[in-house]
């Protein structure tokens, strides 16, 4: 297994990250390209918060409403290089992810979040090296209390996103597929 040790620049912390697992990126593009019709892209057009603008990977999925709690419980657990997908139904009246949480997926191995709600502290996200994918920013803070459901179905942007499908994301948008 390979590990790959990245630096903060802001923090100065070093954050290793087990590379065994990772996904190679294909660019969106390319994957409807090849794919064709059966590739799911989501219509829904997020906007990029994260330092890592390229993301891919196997597919974690949280239903939840302005509570976060799941979310940040998820972020600390190893990601072996996964993308967590959070319906937050459409909601930007809290953040679901901010800089503290989404260190928390560096520190764990996550590729990456995609967030169909808000998220905060978003000059910071833009140094961290993970992917962060949402449809806005809000400073307020949500609850933390449990409530919403892990690894199931969610849909977003008219696609529907299975726990263990594969997830990539860049600049042109959000792909999903199953994995081989």
């Amino acid at each position: 297994m390979v590990v790959v040790t990245i630096t903060d620049r802001r923090t100065r912390r070093d954050y290793s990250r087990p590379m065994s697992e990772a996904i190679e990126f294909t660019a969106t593009a390319d994957l409807a390209d090849e794919i064709g019709p059966d590739i799911r892209s989501c219509d829904t057009q997020f906007i990029q918060f994260g330092g890592r603008a390229e993301f891919a990977g196997p597919v974690t999925t949280i239903r939840c409403f302005q509570d976060n709690l799941l979310v940040k419980q998820t972020l600390s657990e190893p990601g072996n290089g996964g993308v967590l997908v959070v319906d937050g139904d459409a909601s930007i009246h809290t953040a679901l992810v901010g800089d503290i949480i989404a260190g928390r997926g560096v520190d764990n191995g996550w590729a990456g979040v995609i967030v169909n709600g808000a998220v905060r502290d978003s000059a910071i996200l833009r140094t961290l090296d993970i992917g962060v994918k949402a449809l806005g920013t809000n400073p307020r803070k949500s609850t933390q209390t449990g409530s919403g459901e892990k690894n199931v179905p969610v849909e977003i942007g008219g696609v529907t996103f299975n726990p263990g499908e594969i997830v990539y994301s860049d600049h042109d948008g959000v792909v999903v597929r199953t994995a081989n």
